[in-house]
């Protein structure tokens, strides 16, 4: 592993003396056509040149210390060169999901207070006009343009540049409420890039030998901080594409020679409906790391595709201060495991009542860093929300809303956000539970479920349904609408079967292809009554 120094740029400084002549980003012809850039390999040493040239051009322009600049880049090597150049300079990056739109662009702009944003021509536009509605004074540039002079001088130039400083600051999903600011500092991704680099087991990272493969974009910080550190930590190479394209997924794999690749649990599933074919092992992964595989597929998975799918658990909040990862055996596949946590990090089961829960009981999840700072590798705080960040950490743990339960051999095993429980007649049902059982349905492209209000029972539980081949007359849908109950009700306990089912066209997704669940309750509420939602709480009846 490289020495780090103490700013994200002083470690791929380091990693461009050590392993020059390696690859660090590779570009596949897929991705540089949608982009419109160059396909093939970037070196350390001329991605290291590169950002020198930047760097002296944005100290050039007054950016320094305490500014913040926008990247709305996406996976492009840009964004790259751009956060490394400026990182150099004390300069935080916000990156900006390509998805947002005018009042979400508005918020941003004027909440992160950037004094730049660097996009495609195409998006300046509905940056300039959110920058005017948000009231703010902000620069906007294309990626290989001269930076314009810096709009006010750097708040806090004369400060020393360390390892506490601003690295960047990135946007929660929003998944049940405005998004947040999540300030984090170098420490944060070094923390993450070591933390990957040392953690072994079936997860082991070759120094200068791994290629790792990643459809997650540089908005979700297992992109930004594990797969980009990880590599940079280890003279590895990092394969961005620009999304995760599932009927040429494996060509991918194969043509960038991947060693290593990220995943979300939708990408799992959708791989597995796919033919078998003779050349499913044809490749080179080693393992896979990632979050939220459907766990009636996971082993079948593994012994198709002849690798590991290492489930972890983190947020954006605690980073790798206390990431847990099932990268050793057991791994209790097809259990919703995600492992226990290492020597370096504390976990506390809590229940509603704020004490702790015993084996195999449900609990929130609360966790800190081992050692004399419980906050280490952490972000430094919810930005212009002293009082929120407070709440996070009462009673010195951060709590993070997930329900957890330990087993008796000491691994913990995911239930669900605590938001996303549906409380139905005294009974708790996980969104997420009920959803894996949909998933399995061979008509469900995709599925999710939300509560709507019940006057007997409190919540019903909706599902919202991407449907293959269901047609559009009434009595098809009713009849679909029946079977996939009837495919819920000899799988799950009837209460917790869907009382509705709502066909619709696409799930409201964050740019990591995670339910926007805010969205969907207001979504779930409106298509009750609808003639695409069929009323199916008549099939619910318990059993005798």
């Amino acid at each position: 592993m490289t020495s780090a120094g103490v700013t994200v740029a002083q470690a791929f400084a380091s990693s461009a003396q050590r392993f020059g002549a390696l690859p660090f980003l590779c570009v596949l012809p897929e991705t540089a056509d949608v982009y419109g850039v160059l396909a093939g390999e970037i070196s350390y040493a001329d991605m290291q040149r590169r950002v020198d040239a930047l760097r002296a051009a944005y100290a050039a322009a007054g950016y320094g210390h305490g500014h913040r600049v926008g990247l709305l880049l996406e996976n492009r090597p840009e964004f790259f060169v751009h956060w490394f150049a400026l990182n150099g300079l004390g300069v935080s990056v916000v990156p900006i999901n390509a998805e947002l739109r005018s009042a979400e662009l508005e918020y941003l702009v004027g909440h992160s207070e950037i004094a730049l944003a660097v996009a495609s021509a195409t998006r300046h536009e509905a940056l300039h006009a959110a920058a005017g509605a948000a009231r703010r004074t902000m620069a906007v540039m294309r990626a290989h343009d001269t930076p314009p002079p810096a709009p006010f001088v750097a708040p806090r130039a004369d400060a020393p540049i360390g390892i506490r400083t601003e690295c960047a600051l990135l946007y929660t999903s929003g998944t049940t409420g405005r998004p947040k600011g999540c300030i984090l500092p170098n420490r944060y991704y070094l923390h993450a890039g070591a933390w990957y680099a040392a953690i072994g087991g079936l997860a082991q990272l070759r120094e200068g030998q791994e290629r790792l493969l990643t459809p997650l974009p540089q908005v979700h910080m297992n992109a930004m901080a594990y797969s980009t550190l990880a590599m940079v930590m280890t003279g590895g190479c990092l394969i961005a594409l620009d999304r995760f394209h599932p009927k040429t997924w494996w060509q991918s794999v194969r043509e960038s020679r991947a060693t290593v690749v990220h995943y979300l649990g939708v990408m799992p599933a959708m791989l597995m409906k796919a033919q078998a074919a003779a050349q499913d092992r044809e490749h080179a992964v080693r393992f896979g790391f990632g979050a939220g595989v459907d766990r009636s597929l996971h082993a079948a998975f593994e012994a198709r595709f002849g690798f590991p799918l290492l489930e972890a658990w983190a947020m954006t909040e605690t980073g790798a201060g206390a990431v847990v990862i099932a990268n050793r055996e057991p791994r209790q596949v097809g259990t919703s495991c995600f492992g226990r946590e290492g020597a370096d990090v504390e976990v506390k089961l809590v229940g509603e009542n704020g004490e702790p829960v015993g084996i195999d009981e449900p609990g929130e999840l609360l966790v800190r860093h081992a050692g004399s700072d419980p906050r280490d590798g952490f972000f430094a705080g919810y930005l212009k929300d002293q009082a929120a960040t407070d709440e996070a950490w009462a009673g010195g743990w951060f709590h993070t809303g997930d329900i957890v339960r330990r087993g008796a051999e000491g691994q913990l095993h995911f239930i669900d956000r605590r938001k996303n429980v549906i409380r139905r007649s005294g009974e708790n049902i996980s969104a997420v539970e009920v959803e894996s059982v949909l998933l399995q349905h061979p008509r469900v492209k995709a599925a999710a479920v939300a509560p709507v209000p019940d006057a007997m029972r409190g919540d019903e539980v909706l599902a919202c349904i991407v449907g293959d081949g269901i047609a559009a007359d009434a009595d098809a849908r009713r009849a679909a609408a029946a079977d996939i109950v009837d495919w819920c009700l000899a799988r799950l306990a009837y209460y917790k079967a869907p009382g509705y089912v709502a066909f619709v066209d696409a799930l409201p997704l964050t740019a990591s292809q995670k339910v926007q669940r805010g969205e969907l309750r207001v979504l779930a509420a409106a298509v009750v009554g609808q003639p695409h939602c069929i009323d199916t709480t008549a099939m619910k009846k318990r059993a005798t």
